[in-house]
C-alpha cells in the first residue's frame, strides 16, 4: 500500500510517501504566498523521489496550520495525532513528544501505544517558535546553523523575557549594544525559546523518553537548551525531523485505507 501525507506549514510544506510503513519519497518547499502550490510542488517533488506517480497513491492526507490548502487529500488529520503518529514511528518508546516549527510549538503526552493523551500547544507568541532564532539570527548577522553551534560554547544564564517576541528582542538588541559575546547572546536565545517549550512539557507532566520532532529538531544547541530545561539526559531526534508530521499523515492514511 502506498500512501501520502502533505503538512502544509506556515514555512514549508513537506511531503512523504509511504510504501508499507516504508519512507520512499520526500519533498520540501516554501509554502510562501500560494499554500495551494506548495501542496502539488512538494507532492510531485516526493513523487519523482520514488519514482511514482499520483495514480500509484492509494490515499493522501494532509495536516498543518494550512491543511486546509491541502485540496487534493482524502482527509485531513490535526496536529497532534500526526506528531504522535510520527513519534511513535520513529521512537516508539517515546512517552513525551515535542515539535517545534516555525510559527509555533506542541507538547503531547503518549501512552504505550502511541496516542495522546494530553497535549499544550504554544500558538500566541513566536517566542517559543523557530521564528524568534531566525530573527535573532538576522540580528547578529549569524546564519542558524552558526548561532546552535556558538551556543554550546558558553556556560553563561543570560535571561530574557520568554513572554514575548518584541520583548525578548530589544533585550537581545540591548546585549548586543553592551557587547555581550555572541555565544552566550546564542545560549540566552535557545534558553528563551526551551524554557517556553519546557513550560509546555509541565502543563502536561514530563514522561521519559522524551522526542523532538519539527524544524528545531536540527539545532543542536536548542536540544542542549531543552535538556538542560527538562533535566533529562537526552533529548530523541529522528532522521529528517522536520519530515515527522507529514509522515505521521501518511501513516494516518495508511491506517484509514485499511
Amino acid at each position: 500500500m502506498i500512501t501520502a501525507g502533505i503538512d502544509c506549514g506556515a514555512k514549508t510544506t513537506k511531503t512523504a510517501i509511504l510504501k508499507n510503513g516504508q519512507i520512499i519519497g520526500k519533498g520540501l518547499v516554501l509554502t510562501a504566498f500560494d499554500p495551494g502550490k506548495a501542496v502539488e510542488d512538494s507532492l510531485e517533488m516526493a513523487l519523482q523521489q520514488a519514482g511514482l506517480a499520483r495514480r500509484d497513491l492509494r490515499r493522501i492526507v494532509g495536516t498543518g496550520s494550512g491543511k486546509k490548502a491541502v485540496a487534493i487529500a482524502d482527509d485531513s488529520v490535526n496536529d497532534i495525532k500526526a506528531m504522535a503518529k510520527a513519534a511513535f514511528y520513529f521512537l516508539p518508546k517515546a512517552r513525551t513528544v515535542l515539535d517545534v516549527g516555525a510559527e509555533e510549538g506542541r507538547a503531547a503526552k503518549l501512552d504505550g501505544k502511541g496516542n495522546p493523551v494530553d497535549f499544550a500547544v504554544n500558538e500566541k507568541c513566536a517566542a517559543g517558535a523557530g521564528a524568534f532564532i531566525e530573527a535573532m539570527a538576522r540580528a547578529l548577522e549569524l546564519s542558524i546553523e552558526e548561532m546552535g553551534t556558538l551556543c554550546l560554547q558558553s556556560d553563561k544564564e543570560i535571561p530574557l523575557n520568554t513572554q514575548c517576541a518584541i520583548f525578548a528582542e530589544s533585550e537581545v538588541v540591548g546585549l548586543i549594544h553592551s557587547m555581550t559575546a555572541k555565544p552566550d547572546l546564542c545560549k540566552a536565545i535557545h534558553d528563551s525559546i526551551a524554557g517556553r517549550i519546557a513550560s509546555l512539557v509541565r502543563r502536561i507532566g514530563l514522561n521519559e523518553d522524551v522526542a523532538l520532532l519539527g524544524g528545531l529538531a536540527r539545532n543542536p544547541g536548542f536540544i542542549s537548551s531543552l535538556a538542560r530545561q527538562l533535566k533529562v539526559e537526552r533529548v530523541y531526534t529522528p532522521p529528517d525531523p522536520e519530515f515527522a508530521a507529514a509522515v505521521g499523515a501518511a501513516l494516518s492514511a495508511a491506517e484509514d485505507a485499511e
